[in-house]
């Protein structure tokens, strides 16, 4: 028997706000909204800020640019994304995005199927104000991102 699943319409501001290292999220579908097809957030990245090299071995991730640019890695390829464009990052393959511009960046994220979701509410803190500025990135953030990754499938790589 199947579970129909109910109709989601969220609005500008609702979602809750996650601060990663320099950058906030706000998610706008979980997984368990989505009977675990797909989870989607809404990205705000300063200059030279974003993920480094890393690899997912569960999903499939999309980024969507909406403001800003940005260079992003997949395995070996290297190439700018300006407002507009779409880039599909298959898992098992290592990749980054960084604000390679010079204002605020704003892109979508989504992640196929759900479930990475829980790694960042593990993981990164609350946004409470969502207009201040990023909390300073702390000795323990960073141990809470490689400690607990690999419990989502999730590898980091160090800075080359």
């Amino acid at each position: 028997m199947s579970t129909q699943l109910a109709p989601l319409h969220m609005r500008s501001g609702e979602g809750k706000a996650l601060w990663g290292p320099g950058d906030m999220y706000t998610v706008l579908v979980a997984g368990e909204q989505t009977g675990g097809t797909v989870f989607a957030m809404e990205g705000l990245v300063p200059p030279g800020g974003g993920p480094p090299l890393h690899v997912h071995d569960r999903e499939d991730e999309t980024l969507y640019i909406l403001e800003g640019e940005c260079e992003v890695q997949i395995g070996d390829d290297r190439m700018i994304a300006s407002a507009g464009d779409f880039v599909w990052m298959p898992r098992s393959i290592p990749h980054r995005f960084c604000n390679t511009g010079t204002e605020q960046m704003r892109l979508i994220l989504t992640f196929t199927p759900a479930g990475i979701e829980r790694f960042f509410d593990e993981v990164f803190e609350e946004a409470d104000d969502r207009t201040s500025p990023p909390p300073p990135t702390s000795p323990e953030l960073i141990r809470r991102l490689v400690t607990t990754a690999p419990r989502y499938g999730l590898e980091f790589f160090p800075p080359a």
